[in-house]
C-alpha cells in the first residue's frame, strides 16, 4: 500500500517547563484546561494564592522544605544515573471494579472477625483498603526478615481540614506526610490485610489543629530509614483521571502515570469505568512483579 494522500492522524504532546505539581494540583488543572478546550465554564475557579493558607510561619517552613528535598532550585535537570536506572524498572497497572473494591473491603473485615483481632467499627475507606492490599503484596515478594519494620509512606489532603477551609480550586500544595511502620512478620500472617488496612486510617488520625506545619518532621524522620523497606502511595482514588481529561473528543481510552522510578512505588487515580480504581506499581526486579502479580490476585479473591 502507497503513502496515503491525506494524514489520518495528528498528534499533539504538551510538556510544561519548570513548576511543581502534585495529584491534585495536576488533575485540577487539567480538569479546568480540558473544561475551556470544552468551552465550559468550570466549577470552581482555579486559585494560585497562597495566603489563603493561613500558617504561622508558612514561608519559613516553605523554604526549608526546600533547602532540604530541592536545594539545586532552579536547576531540575535529573543526574544521569537517575535517568539510566529508570529505564530498567518493571511496572504493571492493575484495575479493580466497584465489586472487587467491596469484596476487598469485606474480605478485610471478615478476616479481623475470623482471627480474633479487634473488629472494626465499619468496613475500610477505599484508600486504606486498596493501599493495604499493594503494601501487603509488596511486603510478601521481598525478602525481608519477619523482625525488619517495613514502612508505608503516603500524603493526604488537608485543605478541607484547615481552618478556615481551602476552596476547592486552589492549585497549590497543602498535603501531610503520613508514615506507617510495622513489622514484617505483621505483614505476612493470616492478619496482614487487616493489619495494614487499620494502620492506614490510625495514622491519618494523629493529624493535628495545624496540620501542614508537621511537614517539619520530614527532615528528622527520613535519617537513617532503610528505603529497601518502604512503599510510596501517590494518587488517590478520587483523582478522576478520565473524566476530567474529556477536551471535547471524549475521554481517553488510557491514563497510565509515567514517572514510576522507584523501587515499591504505587500510583492510584480512578479507574475509567468512573467507578473503580487504577493501582499501578513500580519494582526493580521482574521476578518480584510476578510474585506482587500473584499475591495481589489471590488476596483479591
Amino acid at each position: 500500500m502507497g503513502e496515503l494522500p491525506t494524514p489520518v492522524l495528528a498528534v499533539q504532546a504538551t510538556r510544561f517547563d519548570g513548576g511543581v505539581a502534585v495529584g491534585r494540583s495536576l488533575w485540577t488543572f487539567v480538569k479546568a484546561w480540558a473544561t475551556a478546550c470544552r468551552g465550559e465554564t468550570p466549577a470552581e475557579t482555579p486559585c494560585f494564592d497562597r495566603s489563603v493558607v493561613k500558617l504561622p510561619g508558612g514561608e519559613d517552613l516553605a523554604r526549608s522544605v526546600l533547602r532540604k528535598f530541592a536545594p539545586n532550585l532552579p536547576v531540575t535537570a535529573p543526574p544521569a544515573w537517575f535517568e539510566e536506572e529508570r529505564t530498567r524498572f518493571t511496572r504493571c497497572t492493575f484495575t479493580l471494579g466497584e465489586r472487587d473494591i467491596q469484596r476487598l473491603k469485606q474480605h478485610i473485615v471478615h478476616l479481623g472477625e475470623a482471627n480474633g483481632a479487634s473488629p472494626l467499627l465499619r468496613p475500610p475507606s477505599t484508600f486504606p483498603a486498596v493501599a493495604a492490599l499493594a503494601w501487603t503484596c509488596f511486603i510478601q515478594c521481598k525478602p525481608f526478615a519477619s523482625d525488619d519494620d517495613v514502612l508505608l509512606f503516603f500524603f493526604t489532603d488537608v485543605r478541607d481540614r484547615l481552618d478556615p477551609p481551602i476552596e476547592a480550586g486552589y492549585m497549590g500544595v497543602c498535603l501531610w506526610p503520613c508514615f506507617v511502620s510495622l513489622p514484617a512478620s505483621e505483614v505476612h500472617g493470616e492478619l496482614a490485610l487487616a493489619a495494614a488496612a487499620s494502620a492506614v486510617p490510625e495514622e491519618v488520625s494523629k493529624m493535628r489543629e495545624v496540620p501542614v506545619a508537621t511537614w517539619s518532621f520530614l527532615t528528622s524522620w527520613w535519617a537513617g530509614r532503610p528505603m529497601d523497606r518502604l512503599m510510596n502511595v501517590s494518587g488517590s482514588p478520587r483523582f478522576r483521571a478520565y473524566e476530567d481529561a474529556d477536551f471535547r473528543w471524549g475521554k481517553p481510552k488510557r491514563t497510565e502515570p509515567i514517572r514510576m522510578n522507584h523501587d515499591g512505588q504505587i500510583a492510584l487515580m480512578g479507574a475509567g469505568d468512573g467507578h473503580g480504581v487504577q493501582v499501578s506499581v513500580s519494582l526493580l526486579q521482574p521476578a518480584q512483579m510476578d510474585l506482587f502479580r500473584s499475591h495481589f490476585l489471590d488476596l483479591l479473591g
